[in-house]
This record gives C-alpha cells, structure tokens and sequence, in this order.
C-alpha cells in the first residue's frame, strides 16, 4: 500500500481562531480516478481510526513505535475492492488521518517549527469542520471538484453531514453510519469522563509529556470507558470468556476478580501503545462540541439544509440496533431533519447483536445497500 501524504504550506486557521503555519494529510487511495474525477469517494475515519482502511499496510512514516501490529490490517478492507462494497473497479475511494491525528497528518506529537519541540499543549482545538475544511484542502490539490460520496462510520459520520452542509457543491452522496446529527447529552458525558481520565493522569503535564513518561493510566482507562460503548455487553462477555486473569496487573491494592475486568484492562493496555494522548483529546473535544447548524452558520435545521436540497443530495443513513454509544434515537433524528427539509434519505436499521462495532464486522448487512445507493447516485451518461 503506497503511503501519500498532502502537504499544506500556508497557514490554516482553525474554528477556535488558532492557527498552524502549515499542515500535513496523511492518506492512502484505492482504485483510479476517471477522467473527470467524478468517481471520488471520500471515507472518514473513526475515532481512533486512521488512513489506511483497506489492504496491508506494515509501516507509515512518523509514527513511531504507535503502527502497531493491530494497524496493518485495514479497518475496512472487507467493504473496499473489486466486487466489493466500495467497488474499486468504478471508484476511487480516498481516507486521510484526521488533522489532530497520530498517524502521520500533523498533530499534538508534530514538531512546532518554531521551537523544534512537538506542538503538545499548544496545538489548537480541533472542530469536526476543522477536520473536514483540510480534506476538502486534499481534494482541491487532487483536483477533485464534486465527490461522488462522502461516507462516515461513528464520527466519520458527523464529519460526512458536515462535509454536505458546509460544501453543498461538492458531493452528491452522502452516506452516515451509526452516527447522529449532533452531540447528546449522554455522548458529552461519555466524552468528558474520557477527558477527565487524561487530564487527571499526573504524567499528562497539560499536554507537554513528550521526552518524559505518557500519561499511559489515563489513556487507558479513556479507551476502558469508550469501549463499553462500542461494543455490545454481551459481545464483551463473549470476547472475555478467553481472557486469562491476570491479579497483578499494576493495581496497587485492588486485585481482578473476573475476565470481564481483565478483558476491559487488556483494551485499555492495548490501546496505549497505538494512540496518541492529546490527539484522543482533539477528537473527543471535536466530537463533543459538534453541533452541525453553528458550525454551518446557519440559525435552524431548514436554512441549513436549503442548499443540501438545492443540490440534490441523497442521503443513506444506517442505524444498528444494538448501539450503545450512536442510538437509533440520533438517526431518526437526523431522518427527521431531512425529511422535514425535503431531502432525499434512505434509512436503513441493521439488527445485529455486536453493538456499534457492527460497521467493522459484518459486511453483509451493509453491503447490498451500499452498492445499491453508489449504483444509484451514478451520473446519467449524455
């Protein structure tokens, strides 16, 4: 899998009024542009999820010892390919890390130019908008004028309805899974507990922990709470049944009494050794304060969504029924707004028993619609 990167080289200023003098993209491609490159579909990644969605991939430029083994493989590769959801065969499917993130785009562990220092602390607060205003950046560089989709898993997918509102002009699918239409109350709750556990590791040194120890017990614990969400209980119960116990496991006074707790702590340990702490910190902020009609500009759902129907945008939205961290309720939600707004929107629930993790596992039930709705959005031929 070839490694691309974009290089920005003026300066960006963010949503918070930041600004970085300059930025990379990290990004990885499928399948071949046609001739008017109307065949692009953009692909947002996850929370902790990065570029390289498809394939085999054992090494990406600055990211140290995080490109872990659990990485090589694409988080999507059953979706993407010929014959498959993404059919490469008809379109160019593009993923770039998050600007913010670990995995070769610039981020809190990037050198500052101006000490030579990583960014730390004084990275700025990143916004789903901010994320999706750089990769429209990417696309103009490729030359990539109307998107033939925009499609998100999770947070993906905010950054997809983003993506439609903000640029009306340059997608014309647009396809959401196990998203929402903005942050819930329970959503922030999940996300400042994660924040707290960073915050209050005493190694996190307000984000300036590069050159000494990681706040490691915080991230962890971050990842323990999320992952609860993520996946169905008793999925979680299936998967710990062949964990082994391990009582020391670094605790000071408490010791594990079951596989449940073992399982949790062997997520959380993974995961530290992939992710980046403040980059968890960015997109959990931007995940947190997203609200699509502010950042839109716009002062109600039917202003912001007028151009969406102006262009004729269709929308496919995927609920699953087992989601404990994206409920229906928000997808019917966004269904609502869009049908209120008159646009075009197919809404699709998937009954599965492995939560909000279903999107990475089971190709299957997302699949044949898939196809179908890219099939559809297909340019008429002159």
């Amino acid at each position: 899998m070839e490694n691309r990167v974009y290089h920005h080289t003026s300066p960006f200023t963010f949503r918070s009024g930041q600004m970085l003098p300059g930025f990379t993209l990290a990004y990885e491609m499928w399948g071949e542009m046609n001739a008017d490159r109307s065949n692009v579909i953009l692909l947002f990644h996850a929370l902790s999820g990065s570029q390289h969605a498809s394939g085999w991939n054992p090494a990406v430029p600055d990211t140290g010892i995080r490109w872990t083994e659990d990485l090589h493989h694409g988080w999507w590769t059953d979706f993407i390919g010929p014959g498959k959801a993404l059919d490469t065969g008809k379109y160019c499917i593009i993923c770039a890390n998050f600007i913010g993130g670990c995995y070769g785009s610039t981020g809190p562990a990037s050198q500052n130019p101006s000490t030579g220092n990583p960014w730390g602390s004084a990275f700025p607060h990143v916004s789903v908008s901010d994320i999706v205003r750089t990769q429209i950046l990417l696309l103009d560089s490729l030359g990539v004028q109307t998107l033939h989709a925009a499609i998100g898993p999770s947070i993906g997918g905010l950054c997809a309805l983003a993506l439609s509102t903000q640029f009306p002009d340059r997608v014309r699918l647009i396809v959401q899974i196990a998203s929402g239409c903005q942050t819930t109350v329970l959503n922030r709750l999940f996300l400042f507990e994660q924040i707290l556990a960073i915050e209050n590791d005493p190694n996190f040194n307000g984000g300036d922990f590069y050159g000494g120890a990681p706040p490691l017990y915080g991230l962890a614990l971050a990842r323990m709470v999320s992952h609860k969400s993520f996946v169905h209980l008793d999925e979680i119960e299936n998967r710990a049944r062949g964990e082994v116990k391990q009582p020391g496991e670094g605790l000071a006074w408490y010791r594990l009494r079951d596989n449940i707790e073992s399982y949790m702590l062997h997520q959380g340990k993974k995961f530290v050794t992939r992710f980046d702490a403040n980059t968890y910190l960015r997109i959990c902020e931007a995940w947190s304060s997203f609200d699509p009609v502010k950042e839109g500009q716009a002062l109600s759902w039917n202003e912001l969504l007028a151009p969406v129907r102006k262009h004729n945008h269709h929308y496919l939205v995927f609920s699953i029924d087992s989601d404990f961290c994206f409920y229906p309720e928000e997808q019917s939600a966004l269904v609502r707004h869009l049908r209120e707004a008159e646009v075009n929107v197919m809404h699709i629930t998937v009954h599965s028993l492995k939560g909000h993790d279903s999107f990475l596992l089971e190709p299957l039930l997302y699949t044949p619609h898939l196809a179908y709705a890219l099939e559809a959005a297909r340019p008429v031929p002159a």
